[in-house]
């Protein structure tokens, strides 16, 4: 793991562009230079903003500018490719993840003179754009929609957990444990294994007590026949989450795995 990576990450915490950019340029081993279309994207939206006055009508013309004249709106999908976390593919080829898309739209927002923040509405997400004192707009970084509050508070009491955990804003560890986690499952689809086993080694350094993550560092490990390290580390999984589906069968992997007649990588 780079230590140098995790310094950087921490320094810039309150630009998550850039700790986006560190994370793509450690992972692919490429050099990012997204910020110049980004700021294109903020000088579009400023010179189409001055003429509109009223905070709310400004952050309304907002989303529509994004989604609209911008063409940022998209579909949901059951799967996202690795290109929709590559800062410049994702942003010139309008397929980008919704986090990736909620960060950069953040950038945007700020640099026009809005306070946004990403917030956690029960099962994704998404967009709080302050109007005024009184009135916010939350709304999905994906197609733009907004969410009402009778929409709000009915997804709020469909979780069975303390509904003050949700709409708090989002902290930039707790946005890059969801960049890195959906970019390592869509490496994974993609059989990319060592660049997935890079967001597993970060996420283990912001997540140490997490089994799950020692779990999908054993599948990968094994992938890569390093059998040594993932046995190591499915024990550990086994050990901790005992009851987990998943431990049964990794009890029996566990015993298939010879330890003594391969080579620790």
């Amino acid at each position: 793991m780079n230590d140098l990576l995790l310094s950087e990450i921490n320094t810039h915490q309150e630009d998550l562009v850039r700790a986006l950019t560190l994370l793509e340029e450690f992972i692919f081993e490429k050099k990012v230079n997204v910020l110049p279309m980004i700021e294109d994207i903020v000088d579009y939206c400023e010179q189409e903003l001055e003429d509109v006055d009223d905070p709310l009508a400004q952050a309304e013309h907002l989303i529509n500018i994004l989604f609209l004249d911008l063409l940022f709106i998209e579909s949901k999908r059951d799967a996202w490719p690795v290109m929709g976390f590559k800062l410049e593919e994702a942003i010139g080829s309008r397929v980008i993840h919704p986090v990736v898309k909620a960060v950069i739209f953040k950038y945007v927002a700020e640099q026009c003179g809005f306070e946004i923040d990403l917030v956690y509405v029960p099962e994704k997400v998404m967009l709080r754009l302050i109007c005024d004192q009184q009135f916010a707009i939350i709304f999905d970084p994906l197609s733009g929609e907004s969410l009402n509050w009778e929409e709000l508070d009915s997804r709020i009491d469909e979780v069975p957990t303390e509904a003050n955990q949700y709409l708090e804003p989002l902290d930039s560890k707790a946005v890059l444990v969801e960049y890195l986690t959906a970019l390592k499952n869509a490496l994974i689809k993609e059989d990319q294994f060592i660049n997935a086993l890079k967001c597993v080694d970060i996420l283990i350094e912001l997540k140490p007590e997490d089994p799950f993550e020692r779990r999908d560092r054993g599948f990968l490990l094994h992938q890569l026949d390093c059998f040594k390290v993932a046995y190591d580390d499915y024990q550990y999984f086994v050990d901790q989450c005992p009851q987990d589906p998943a431990a049964q069968i990794l009890k029996l992997q566990l015993e298939n795995i010879k330890v003594s007649n391969t080579i620790l990588h």
